[in-house]
């Protein structure tokens, strides 16, 4: 149980009302962590930057099958799977059916997009959070700036859950993927990556699993 994370967010005004741990859920920098799909690997350089920011350019709920063998490795690790402001709760069987305990989940539910962010930043910069999923709204380049380098100073992996008209934008994320769907699974753009040049695609067979 993170409570020095719960108890510094709750200090700093985010209501524990809306604070929940994964067990109340089952109520109705420079390494590569594999992905747990060898052809997205090879799209990567190897896996998902941890110590980085990454964005899933996508409609919505696309970019989440993707990143579910990460979530369950991280989980079974001990690592805490941090939520914030996500569209809707996590359906807890889907996941357990991917492998990952629930009971490592930390879901921040969002009262307005300020407080959300710097939620999403104090669980990236605590070294106790192996993951963290972002649903953000609008997000200026600075905002982007800051959830990149916490990830870094807390040796997490963050992934920003983004709409496909972001990918025109700029942005300072160590990793961006543009994901469409396909009738076999999801096509993975590679728009930019730490270490490598963008411009690969790979199709990730999510329906092999």
């Amino acid at each position: 149980m993170p409570a020095p994370l719960i108890d510094k967010l709750v200090a700093e005004g985010v209501d524990r009302r809306l604070l929940w741990r994964g067990r109340e859920l089952h109520s109705p920098g420079g390494d590569l962590v594999p992905s747990g799909w060898p052809v997205l690997d090879d799209c990567l350089g190897g896996g998902w930057p941890r110590g980085a920011l990454g964005e899933l350019l996508s409609r919505r709920g696309l970019g989440l099958s993707l990143a579910l063998p990460l979530l369950a490795r991280e989980s079974r690790a001990g690592r805490w799977i941090g939520w914030v402001a996500p569209p809707q709760s996590p359906f807890v069987p889907a996941l357990m059916q991917g492998g990952v305990d629930p009971a490592r989940l930390l879901l921040v539910e969002e009262r307005d997009a300020a407080e959300g962010l710097w939620a999403a930043e104090q669980m990236l910069r605590s070294g106790e959070c192996g993951v963290v999923l972002i649903w953000p709204g609008r997000l200026a380049s600075g905002q982007i700036r800051r959830l990149q380098l916490a990830a870094g100073e807390g040796n997490a992996i963050g992934l920003l859950f983004r709409s496909l008209r972001d990918a025109a934008q700029p942005s300072p994320a160590a990793l961006r993927l543009r994901l469409l769907p396909a009738p076999l699974g999801v096509e993975v753009e590679v728009l930019k990556r730490r270490g490598g040049w963008g411009g690969h695609r790979c199709l990730v067979p999510l329906r092999q699993r």
